[in-house]
């Protein structure tokens, strides 16, 4: 049964449109999203978006967490005018902000329905798995107000899909369906839009059956080795490896193997 979060950092005394549950006996937790119908993010709601997920990996109870918006929507985008009065120093804070996701050692999903703009495409674009429905439309919608992505849209994106694509998206301000996201690689997965939670929570399940040290270990070294030459990333995957032979978990998984029963992983 999930239940709201509770938070003794004063300043996650009121959160500021969106909201956060968890779940111990599914340890998972969930940040929706909640500023309908478009859940507008807000500057100071990226400021506090960071700080939860901080916490929250953070919570031996807290295994998965899920990220997704209320509504037809997952998000537009955020406050337009918010950029003119904020301060040099807190913009330049933006995409510090919106990489919380990617900083997280536990896995990270996001639900994207509708909209999915501008910095709720780049927080989505920071989260491991993007499961979408098929209305899902990305779009990095910047070019339209004579800016370009400030949270790190551009640079995750031509990551994923190159530099060819990505100036169509960016400098287009081009709108990319869920099922072509899945195509080029963006989402992990489509599903009709009545399927979204169900898709979310079977991946949930799913990632729950793994060590949660592997886990931890696999997302940081993926994410460290990115930019990294093959032979550096080669290396530290092998002293990752190497590591990871004298955990707990792995003597369990190749027990467990072996007498043919389902491994119990401890995380240690």
């Amino acid at each position: 049964m999930s239940e709201t979060y509770s938070f003794s950092d004063p300043r996650l005394a009121e959160l500021d449109g969106f909201k956060v549950t968890i779940d111990p006996a599914k340890q998972r937790a969930d940040i929706v999203l909640a500023r309908p119908p478009y859940n507008i993010i807000s500057m100071p709601e990226r400021d506090q978006l960071r700080l939860v997920f901080e916490i929250l990996d953070d919570d031996a109870r807290v295994r998965i967490i899920v990220l997704s918006g209320e509504g037809e929507h997952f998000s537009s985008g955020g406050n337009i005018k918010g950029f003119l009065e904020a301060s040099p120093e807190h913009v330049s804070k933006l995409a510090w902000n919106i990489a919380a996701p990617a900083r997280c050692s536990k896995p990270v999903i996001v639900a994207n329905r509708g909209y999915t703009f501008g910095v709720g495409f780049e927080i989505s674009l920071a989260c491991d798995f993007r499961i979408v429905s098929e209305t899902c439309r990305y779009a990095l919608p910047e070019q339209k107000l004579g800016q370009i992505p400030g949270s790190g849209g551009s640079a995750r994106l031509q990551k994923i899909v190159g530099v060819t694509r990505t100036k169509d998206i960016v400098m287009r301000s081009k709108r990319i369906p869920g099922k072509t996201a899945v195509e080029w690689g963006i989402a992990t997965e489509c599903v009709p839009d009545g399927e979204l939670e169900t898709a979310v929570s079977a991946l949930v399940d799913e990632l729950l059956e793994f060590s949660p040290i592997a886990q931890r270990t696999a997302k940081k070294m993926l994410n460290e080795t990115d930019d990294a030459f093959l032979t550096t990333a080669i290396e530290l995957e092998g002293l990752n490896y190497s590591r990871l032979r004298q955990s707990e978990d792995f003597r369990e998984g190749v027990e467990a193997f072996h007498a043919k029963r389902k491994p119990t992983f401890m995380g240690r």
